[in-house]
């Protein structure tokens, strides 16, 4: 398994921008709003492609730099196929409704660092039997490997047979990931336990957890088992991304080959799901319903669906799925006498063997969203920023 993390952060107290005539302009990036709504917290990604490089230029030596203001903005690097060379540049722009803003490729003082914070983690955690666990400054994740599984089949208890979404309930915006698992692993069943920063104590089970996929055939739905393995694409203060695969597995007679390609950025409830999938034209994403009780929202035509559980332990918890407006197809209570297997689906289109959709949850102690209605109008705008991304173009 390959785990490769390449990523830069720069931030300028002064600038070395050379103003000779013949010196070549610098890249200019406009990005534009087209929405009634604030824009942050969205990721734009600038290719190598992208850049015309002069001689003795590198990629990798660029900042983003906001043209009016010439603040640098966090930025990180990414080498998307591992191959030593980075291939992307992340930032977060800040757009009012209705606007454009312009930013520059620049080369930066580097003597002056920011915070490097991998506020967006991921990691394989062998010391709690084989977890992929990530985790942003908002939310965090995970699901479970082949030795969890193994152990299930072979009647060794602790282990977890399950291809769901786990949360972790995280109300700091600092890192928890390594903090509660070396907890764990001095005495067990301790991130069960809130201790001011928040706990596990969300149960998946063989449910779909919070977007989690299935394949639905007739009035039934296949789901598969545990990852069998994964590629860690990096970690850094805008995103963390991964690759999970699974063996192929059987709904119903249908051949059913998956693997997910997951991400998470600073500042979003919602983790990205881009999964390449064959075998079916249809892949219904989940969320579990637990014990029946809470509140259903199917928002079809908007390309989102929602459950809110206004009695999770003491407290208030809200899950959703978002696509794009065309993607989501229908959605459907499924409820059954099956130990977990009752899960509010959307199903979504295959197209060109893959299938994008978020997944994301807000939990009343976190104070993001406490309340249904707040935490429902985030999901409509959301939903509205993911069907009209921003606009990004390029003055080379």
């Amino acid at each position: 398994m390959k785990n490769g993390l390449i990523f830069s952060w720069v931030v300028a107290a002064s600038l070395l921008v050379s103003c000779g005539s013949k010196e070549k302009e610098s890249t200019l990036i406009t990005v534009k709003n087209n929405l009634e709504l604030s824009r942050s917290f969205e990721t734009v990604e600038i290719s190598r492609a992208d850049v015309t490089l002069n001689e003795g230029e590198r990629f990798e030596d660029f900042s983003v730099q906001d043209a009016t203001t010439k603040a640098i903005l966090t930025s990180q690097f990414v080498d998307e196929d591992l191959d030593g060379t980075v291939d992307v540049l992340l930032f977060q722009p800040e757009l009012d409704p209705n606007s454009e803003k312009q930013y520059e490729l620049v080369i930066a003082d580097s003597s002056v660092k920011q915070d490097t914070t991998a506020y967006c983690y991921s990691r394989f955690v062998p010391e709690r039997t084989d977890d992929y666990t990530w985790e942003n400054n908002k939310v965090a994740f995970r699901t479970y490997g082949p030795v969890a599984q193994k152990m299930v089949e072979d009647g060794v208890p602790g282990g977890t047979l399950s291809s769901g979404i786990d949360l972790w309930l995280k109300k700091v915006e600092y890192p928890i990931i390594n903090k509660w698992y070396a907890r764990n692993a001095i005495k067990a069943g301790e991130y069960h336990i809130d201790y001011g920063e928040g706990l596990d104590n969300f149960h998946v089970g063989s449910s779909r957890g919070v977007g989690g996929s299935a394949v639905k055939v007739d009035t039934s739905y296949y789901i598969s088992t545990n990852f069998t393995d994964y590629k860690t694409i990096t970690t850094g203060p805008i995103r963390t991304s991964f690759v999970l695969n699974y063996a192929d597995w059987d709904a119903n007679g249908q051949t059913i080959s998956e693997e997910k390609h997951i991400s998470l950025d600073y500042g979003s409830n919602f983790s990205r799901f881009e999964i390449h999938v064959k075998g079916t034209d249809e892949l219904s994403i989940g969320l579990t319903l637990h014990d029946n009780k809470g509140t259903v929202t199917e928002n079809v035509d908007q390309g989102w669906i929602a459950y809110w559980e206004s009695e999770y332990f003491d407290s208030e918890l809200g899950t959703a799925i978002v696509a794009k407006k065309d993607d989501m197809i229908a959605s459907e209570r499924y409820v059954t006498d099956e130990k977990d297997r009752s899960n509010l689906y959307s199903q979504l289109k295959v197209n060109n063997n893959k299938v994008v959709y978020y997944a994301g949850f807000a939990w009343k102690e976190s104070k993001q969203y406490p309340t249904k209605a707040l935490w429902e109008q985030h999901i409509q705008e959301f939903s509205e920023k993911v069907n009209s991304p921003l606009e990004v173009t390029f003055n080379k």
